[in-house]
C-alpha cells in the first residue's frame, strides 16, 4: 500500500480534464438555442448597469436569479452530477444564490448601480462584467480547448459568478448576503482548475479577492438606496 504522502491532489480527482471540458460541449449542445437568450440576458445586465434606469437593481437581480438557477438545474445537476457527486450540493449553493438575489436583489433593491463615474470598484466591475461576456469564453480555446467546449454567462457556472461579483462591485453599496456564494464558487472552481493543470485557474480565484478587496472599501448599510 502505497504511503499516503505519495499522493498528489490530482490523484483525488473524480475525473479527467478531457471528460471534464467535454461536458460543456454536451452542455452546449443540449441547451441550445438558450445561449441567445442567456447572452441578450447579459447584454441587459450590462447596458442596465450603465443606463440605470430606476427599477435597474431590481431588473439585473431578477435577471441574475434565473441565470443562476438555470446554471444550477441545467448543468450541475443534468450534467456535472455525473462525473461529480458533490455537484448536487453545489447546485443547491446555486439555488440559494437565486433566492437571495430574489429576495435582497429584487424584493429590497440592493443593488442598485452606483453612478459612473462615482469609484473604482464601480469601474472595475463593469470591467469584470465585459470580461464575463466577451473574454471568458475565449480563455478555453487559447488553452487549447475546442470552440465547442466554450463556457458562457447563464450557460456554466464560472462566467456567471464571475459577472454576478462584477455587478455587485457596481452597486452603490456592498450587499454581502449575495457575495459569500459566488466568492466561494471560484474557490472552488480555481482549485478544480488547478489541479487538472488548466492555465485559467487563477482567475477566477483572482476575481474573487479582488472583488471582496475592492468591496470592503465601500460603505456598507442594510439598504442600497
Amino acid at each position: 500500500m502505497s504511503e499516503w504522502w505519495t499522493y498528489r491532489l490530482a490523484d483525488f480527482l473524480l475525473f479527467s480534464p478531457e471528460t471534464y471540458y467535454r461536458l460543456f460541449e454536451l452542455h452546449n449542445n443540449a441547451v441550445w438555442p438558450a445561449q441567445l437568450v442567456a447572452a441578450l440576458a447579459g447584454l441587459a445586465i450590462l447596458a442596465l448597469t450603465l443606463l440605470q434606469p430606476p427599477w435597474a437593481g431590481r431588473a439585473i437581480a431578477a435577471l441574475l436569479a434565473a441565470a443562476w438557477i438555470f446554471v444550477g438545474w441545467s448543468f450541475l445537476i443534468a450534467r456535472y452530477a455525473d462525473i461529480n457527486f458533490v455537484a448536487t450540493y453545489f447546485a443547491w449553493a446555486f439555488f440559494a444564490q437565486a433566492a437571495l438575489l430574489a429576495a435582497s436583489g429584487v424584493g429590497f433593491a440592493r443593488i442598485q448601480p452606483s453612478p459612473s463615474d462615482a469609484t473604482l470598484a464601480h469601474k472595475i466591475g463593469i470591467g469584470l462584467i465585459a470580461f464575463a461576456l466577451l473574454a471568458y469564453p475565449f480563455l478555453g480555446a487559447l488553452a487549447g480547448r475546442k470552440w465547442s467546449e466554450v463556457e458562457l454567462f447563464g450557460i456554466a457556472p464560472d462566467p456567471t459568478a464571475l459577472l454576478t461579483l462584477g455587478v455587485l462591485l457596481t452597486a452603490r453599496r456592498t450587499p454581502w448576503e449575495l457575495a459569500i456564494i459566488p466568492a466561494l464558487w471560484c474557490i472552488v472552481t480555481g482549485a478544480t482548475l488547478w489541479v487538472m493543470d488548466d492555465p485559467a485557474a487563477i482567475v477566477m480565484p483572482a476575481a474573487a479577492l479582488l472583488t471582496l478587496g475592492l468591496a470592503a472599501t465601500k460603505p456598507w448599510h442594510p439598504r442600497a438606496g
